[in-house]
């Protein structure tokens, strides 16, 4: 997809702040960002000379994202910013390729975020999650901002 470029991987933890002491000691990433929700908490890390970034995913045992948890398994998604989801949803259907996102608590293929992100799922072959999302009030020419 020209129009995109993988942002980040999101892994799931049973302890977020063991999790952060872990990847900021052992790892040195630099916290970039930390957002609660209902049912949850994420924290973004960027690894300071590669520049790559780590989600954590912490999710409150009955939360509608909470799933038992197997050593070795924690992958939770990949996030993949595209300039747009809706274009993006018309390519991949020309593909055969459907979203995932009424796999997840929803019953829509694209949700919109207060901010208007707009998130879609999808799952590769062997059926790990992957996140499209877009910032359309960003530039898709500038450099990429540390909030993701």
């Amino acid at each position: 997809m020209a129009d995109s470029w993988l942002s980040y991987f999101g892994i799931r933890v049973t302890n977020l702040e063991r999790s952060v002491e872990f990847y900021t000691q052992v790892l040195d990433l630099v916290e970039l960002r930390r957002v609660a929700y209902e049912g949850g908490a994420y924290v973004l890390f960027k690894d300071p000379r590669s520049g790559q970034r780590l989600e954590l995913n912490w999710y409150a045992p009955g939360s509608d994202f909470a799933a038992p948890y197997v050593p070795g398994e924690g992958l939770d998604h990949i996030g993949v910013r595209v300039r747009s989801v809706p274009e993006a949803r018309e390519r991949l259907k020309k593909l055969g390729i459907e979203p995932a996102t009424r796999e997840l608590p929803s019953d829509e293929d694209m949700w919109v975020l207060p901010n208007g992100h707009r998130v879609m799922y999808i799952k590769d072959p062997d059926g790990n999650f992957l996140e499209l999302y877009d910032h359309v009030e960003e530039s898709w020419d500038e450099p990429i901002p540390d909030h993701y």
